[in-house]
């Protein structure tokens, strides 16, 4: 009983965290997961744990969906992601971790104190390297998130077409990297009944989250996002 908890319960916060930004249900997941299961099997559970909640987020903005905006940056993830899964084994993690965590809290410092910084759009080279830089630490490490969350956001005029762009990318994602897990035997039958029951509980959360999103103005949830990628580099840096 005690393990379907564990895998409940962060998969429910996990779900209301990506329904409210859009990303961050694998770090929510991630901080207990590896407790109970081996660490590249929770990372690949908790991603298919959010598998459903993805699908009826991208379902429900799809006529805000615009595929143009999200396959060019998903192949240039995508192949950096490939490449890095290969470095797994040569690099020094927690170093990656400390160098993530260590951009995340600058990125947050810079969104919180400089003004009207959210409403700005990237130069092409500065998106560039957001997905270069998400595509190597999702390789790496399973973290993709927070720098295609700046990407997408500075890109859209409203909370339905943020979430629209980052769920459908997301949903693109969770097909190409998990087909790549269960490719390695990373990801077996064995751990299907976690996933489902990790899907059940994300859906759960992000029905509350969806409650809570709508009473949020743009600028408030902008702020919210900001605080989330904060916090993601806190946790990075020192755990």
């Amino acid at each position: 009983m005690t393990t379907w908890l564990l895998i409940f319960i962060p998969a429910l916060l996990a779900g209301v965290v990506q329904g409210l930004t859009g990303f961050g249900a694998v770090i929510i997941m991630m901080t207990i997961f590896p407790f109970i299961l081996p660490i590249s099997s929770a990372a690949g559970i908790a991603g298919l744990s959010m598998l459903a909640s993805m699908i009826g987020l991208t379902y429900r903005y799809r006529h805000e969906f615009k595929l143009k905006r999200v396959i060019v940056p998903f192949i240039i993830y995508a192949a950096v992601a490939t490449w890095s899964v290969h470095l797994s084994n040569v690099l020094n993690s927690h170093v990656m971790r400390m160098l993530l965590g260590g951009l995340l809290i600058a990125l947050f410092l810079y969104f919180t104190l400089v003004k009207n910084s959210g409403e700005r759009h990237y130069p092409w080279y500065i998106a560039v390297c957001f997905m270069v830089i998400s595509g190597f630490f999702n390789g790496l490490l399973g973290i993709g998130g927070p720098l295609m969350a700046l990407y997408f956001l500075s890109l859209s005029n409203s909370i339905p077409e943020y979430t629209a762009s980052i769920q459908g990318f997301f949903l693109i994602d969770a097909f190409y990297i998990n087909s790549v897990r269960v490719g390695n035997g990373i990801l077996s039958l064995h751990d299907v009944p976690y996933i489902l029951v990790g899907m059940v509980a994300a859906g759960i959360g992000t029905i509350v989250a969806a409650r809570i999103a709508n009473k949020l103005d743009d600028q408030t949830f902008r702020k919210w996002i900001y605080r989330f990628i904060g916090l993601s580099g806190i946790y990075y840096l020192f755990f």
